[in-house]
């Protein structure tokens, strides 16, 4: 049994901090959280301890292209360049692409993360997260306009999935849907059916990122459906929906609280009543927004209508690194009326809900496990939440949990 005795404890289980506290734990797990020192405990002064962050939306194999996709005024141009570099036929396994998977994993548990939500295309970036000891919720993207055996697709990205997931559940790998402009309806219906046998998974969605999303869906029109027709995927069978993302994805039953839904640059205020109903997660990646061209998410608005908001990096393709302080800071400069408080939670407790890792993960709760950080605080701080979400360098961390 290890006790850690500091200024600040943040407990991230709605009661605020605490200001001089004693967190013990034994066996990799929390055994007690109380106010006041200890005696035998490790006495860290000056420090905030915190439960570990959450990243709840990146893509760790495409951490090979950091630094190679300039910043774009339109996402489809910002797609265009990397689909430009992927297409070079490099091997998914190639050593390039896996050695900078590791980088930007070690480099994400430098700067205080915990837990990711992580999305693959190709699944390379399991046994890394295994080799890593990174838990991970490992969504297996699917794209498809014109499939015409959805069915056999999502069988068979199952049987990929299962193949590389932990026996032992630390590393999770589900299907997930990338996006209602390059996803046909019957692909979302399957991708959903195999979300439906497989109850306590989660999956997830890119929506509602850009103004020409709405327009695809509205009218059928723009750069998406000039890049299908480029590509040669587009069908006349689509029919145009005319109405949100949002509504269409939940007229074709595709969406409930179980899958995150990524972005929501442009929803509106029926998009978040929407959400609000179904109990949905929105995970926000702002500063990937602006690198991409989009805009900023509404969300003063998602906090105001009780949304569920969660926070992720995006990719080293969009960002300059994977640090979750880094998003949290930028996510107080666009929304500067969100008590720092909510902001931590989203990129703690509630990023671990939405990624099904709540029993373990997110808070410093008795019998959680004990994947703490402390956070060295400066002499003249007294608002140590919003001191928080300021902006932490990895220089400035410590990980109590021995790993």
């Amino acid at each position: 049994m290890t006790s850690y005795t500091a200024d600040w404890i943040l407990p991230m289980t709605g009661g605020g901090p605490i200001r001089r506290g004693t967190v013990s734990a034994g066996d990799g797990r929390i055994s007690a959280v109380v106010a006041g020192a200890h005696a035998g405990a490790v006495e860290l002064g000056r420090v905030a301890i915190l439960p570990a962050l959450v990243n709840a939306h990146t893509h760790l194999e495409l951490s090979h292209v950091r630094g190679l996709v300039p910043p774009t005024a339109r996402l489809v141009d910002w797609v265009r360049a990397l689909m430009a570099i992927r297409g070079q036929g490099r091997d998914p396994a190639d050593p390039h692409i896996l050695d900078a998977a590791r980088t930007a994993i070690a480099e994400a548990r430098a700067s205080g993360t915990g837990l990711v939500g992580d999305v693959s295309n190709t699944l390379v970036t399991p046994p890394l997260l295994r080799e890593a000891g990174l838990p991970a919720q490992v969504f297996h993207e699917l794209l498809g306009f014109d499939v015409p055996d959805p069915a056999s697709m999502t069988r068979e990205a199952r049987r990929r999935a299962d193949a590389v997931a932990s026996p032992d559940g630390t590393v999770r790998v589900g299907l997930a849907a990338h996006a209602p402009y390059s996803v046909a309806p019957g692909l979302f219906a399957a991708i959903r059916a195999d979300l439906d046998a497989h109850p306590g998974q989660v999956s997830s969605v890119h929506l509602c990122e850009s103004p020409e999303e709405t327009t695809f869906i509205a009218k059928g029109t723009g750069p998406w459906r000039s890049l299908l027709e480029e590509l040669r995927v587009w069908t006349d069978q689509w029919e145009v929906p005319a109405t949100s993302p949002v509504a269409y994805l939940d007229a074709l039953g595709f969406l409930d609280r179980r899958v995150l839904a990524v972005h929501g640059v442009q929803f509106d205020g029926h998009d978040l009543d929407r959400l609000h109903a179904l109990d949905m997660t929105v995970v926000v990646c702002p500063r990937s927004n602006q690198h991409v061209g989009v805009g900023a998410p509404p969300l003063e608005a998602m906090y105001a209508t009780n949304v569920n908001v969660a926070f992720g990096t995006d990719s080293l393709a969009s960002v300059p690194d994977l640090n979750m302080f880094s998003e949290l800071a930028e996510a107080r400069r666009i929304a500067p009326r969100v008590p720092a408080r909510a902001l931590l939670e989203s990129a703690t407790i509630h990023g671990a809900r939405a990624l099904g890792f709540d029993d373990d993960f997110g808070s410093i709760e008795a019998g959680k496990r004990a994947r703490l950080i402390a956070v060295r605080l400066p002499s003249d701080v007294d608002d140590v939440e919003e001191y928080l979400v300021g902006g932490i360098t990895p220089d400035e961390i410590e990980w109590l949990d021995g790993r």
